[in-house]
Formats: C-alpha cells, structure tokens, sequence
C-alpha cells in the first residue's frame, strides 16, 4: 500500500482531465490567434474554456485571465494594485504573516521600491481577525491582500468580512485562492472579491496553468510582454490543452463538492484523533474552520525532515509544510506566527486528504505515524533530555 497524503502539494490529474487535454492537441492544435479556419477552432475552444471556468467562480467570461499558475496571478495582482495605488498617492498594502510565499516575496520586493506593507498578525487558531484589517486600512491603502485558505495549517479566513469590509471603504482585496478553489464554495461577485488567484493542479488538474481573476474595473498591468493574448494583459500563446483540462477539472470538483467534502472531512477529522493520542503532540490551526482534508500536527523533540523519509519507506506520501519551500532548513513561517517555538516547529507534518484517500489508509497513517513518531523519540537526545526533566515540555 502506498498513501498519498500530499495533496496540498499537488493533487493527481483526473481522467476526464486528462482525457481532454489529449484529444484537444490531437484536434485542436491551431493558435488561437490565427485568422484561418483551424486557428479559430481553437480560439473557440479557449472561449468556450474561459466562459466554463468563468461561470464556476460566479465570474463574467471577460473577467478571466489565463496564467502559468497561482505564483504568476498573484504578482500580477498585487503589483498591478500597487501600481495603481502609487499613480493615486496610495502606496501601502495590507497582508498577513501567514501568506505563499508567493505573496510575501512580492511585498518584499515592493517594500524596496518604496512601498509600505502592514502584515497583520494571526491568532493562535491561524485565522485573522476581520476587524484587525478594518483598523489597518488607512487613506493610502492601496490594496488588502489575504490568502482564502491556509497552505499549510488549512485554516480558512473569514474572507466574506474582509472583502465587505475593504468594499465599504473602496479599497481593492484580492484573495490567493489556490488552495480553497475546488474546496469549498465560492462566487466572486457576491462575496466583493476584486481579484483571485486560482491553480489547476490544486483541484486535479494539469500544472503549469491557472487563472487570475479580474472584476471589470479592477487595474490590471502586464507582467509578461509580447503579444495581444488575454486582451492585452498577459502576452503568450496559451496553453489551450491545460486550459481545457483545468476546465473540465474545475467543473468536476465542483460538481462534486457536496458529495466529496464531507467524505474528506470525515477522514480528516479521524486523523487528527487518531495522531492527537501521541504525547507531546499539537494540531496546528483550527479544528473545524480548516479546508476539508487538512492535518498539520507538530510532534515535539522530532526533525520534520527525518519523519517524511521515514513515513515514505512506509508508504506515505507527506509533506511538512509548503511544497515551495521544502528546500529550506527554516521552520515554517506559518507555525512560527502562531507562536509555535523554532524547535517544535522543526517537527512538523502536513497530511492532505483527497476524495481519492479511503478510511482504511486513514487507520494505517494512526497507526505508522506513532511507531515513526516513538522510533525517532527513541534515538533524538534532545527528547532524553525532555524525558530527564533537564529541559522542559513545550507541548
């Protein structure tokens, strides 16, 4: 038995997707561009794609533009709120500490040009308050930039509060949505978001593709130059076969959605009590506003790094945080704003379900996680010492 529980990481590309996305570059492999026949073809597929996905997300079809992804919709997004805000005397940004980094190095490089960015703190449960970003926003607030869902902790944020809030006093919110699309409900207009990110691979479709939402008067400034493609915002032939299969995968998950959520939920939620019976342990986030198939827990006195390898030799795929950043030595920046010291945040393991996972993997992970989790205690002396009384328990 192998267990994939990475699914916050990517998620398997479904049949229907996939199936798609070979009969259009076997059938429609025109640039949508061209003016003759076999081009059009295309550019009706990429029109049909676009009004799908569109009306999914409660969106207009010219509301849509096609990206490589999640990262490239959220600088295009950010920097065109900034750009727009500083052209108005508006050059400060609202986010949070617990932001992709996609979001965070974006701020930072804004910052260096001459930019002033508020990251507001998050409580212990991992979700920010509504009121702390009302109080943050000042006259020259140029834009509210929070995350929808959590990458790592899974904790949703109260993002229709924030939203109302930032429209009442006309200010732009966009919202990473990349881990929430597919997962829980959401219609743009009516909850007052003016931007969204969204990435395919997140809800089983192909990688490399994703979508940056624009309400119609929202400020939009090329990242990529070139071409006329996206009506002017975003130069690039598109990738009409990822496009397709993000189509058809958005509009399975979501037809889905009632049926397959409460299925995870109930996997997720008899996995955090089965690891929440190891001593020393923490789920990290809060245990109910959390997307459907999120478990992030902390074991004290282990390395994270060593728990993955060894959880892999028994056949589960894990992760101990952002996928983005599994090439760092730092403890997670989510954990460490939540006031989780460096040391236990080293132990940290991220679990994401999938309608795909079955109850009978879920009562395997109770049962391997624990035998790694006391392998690794037995031979740490950082948790002799902890077991001695010479350091004292954190959790």
């Amino acid at each position: 038995m192998y267990i994939y529980a990475d699914n916050a990481a990517t998620t398997k590309t479904s049949p229907a997707a996939a199936a798609a996305m070979v009969k259009c570059m076997e059938e429609t492999y025109g640039n949508p561009s061209s003016l003759h026949s076999v081009g059009q073809k295309a550019a009706e597929v990429l029109q049909k794609a676009r009004e799908e996905i569109a009306a999914l997300l409660g969106a207009d079809f010219n509301e849509i533009y096609f990206t490589s992804g999640g990262s490239e919709a959220d600088n295009q997004a950010i920097r065109s709120a900034a750009i727009f805000g500083a052209r108005k005397g508006k050059k400060h940004i609202i986010s949070t500490k617990i932001e992709h980094h996609a979001v965070l190095h974006t701020l930072n490089k804004l910052e260096k040009e001459g930019y002033e960015v508020t990251l507001l703190d998050v409580g212990t449960d991992g979700i920010v308050k509504a009121q702390d970003v009302a109080d943050a926003i000042r006259e020259d607030t140029a834009l509210v930039t929070i995350m929808y869902a959590n990458n790592e902790i899974g904790t949703l944020q109260p993002i229709d509060e924030i939203a109302k809030i930032c429209h009442e006093k006309k200010v732009l919110f966009h919202t990473d949505a990349v881990q929430a699309v597919g997962h829980v409900p959401i219609n743009v207009h009516e909850q007052h978001i003016d931007m969204l990110s969204l990435s395919a691979h997140k809800f089983h479709g192909p990688r490399g593709i994703g979508v940056l939402y624009a309400r119609k008067g929202a400020p939009l400034f090329n990242l990529i130059e070139g071409g006329a493609q996206e009506r002017g915002r975003r130069a690039g032939t598109e990738n009409l076969p990822a496009i397709v299969g993000m189509a058809v995968a958005l509009k399975e998950t979501i037809d889905g959605m009632e049926e397959s959520e409460p299925k995870v939920e109930k996997l997720r939620d008899r996995l955090i009590e089965g690891l929440s019976e190891i001593p020393h342990s923490k789920l990290n986030g809060d245990p109910k506003k959390r997307l459907p198939g999120n478990v992030n827990f902390c074991f004290e006195g282990i390395e994270g790094e060593s728990l993955l390898l060894l959880l892999d030799q028994k056949g589960i795929a894990a992760s101990s945080g952002s996928a983005c950043t599994s090439g760092s030595l730092d403890p997670s920046h989510v954990l460490l704003a939540l006031g989780i010291p460096h040391e236990v945040a080293h132990g940290s393991l991220r679990l994401s379900l999938s309608e795909n996972n079955t109850e009978e993997e879920v009562e395997y992970m109770i049962k391997a996680i624990p035998e790694v989790v006391n392998y690794l205690r037995d031979i740490s002396p950082v948790w002799e010492d902890l077991e001695k009384g010479e350091k004292q328990h954190v959790i």
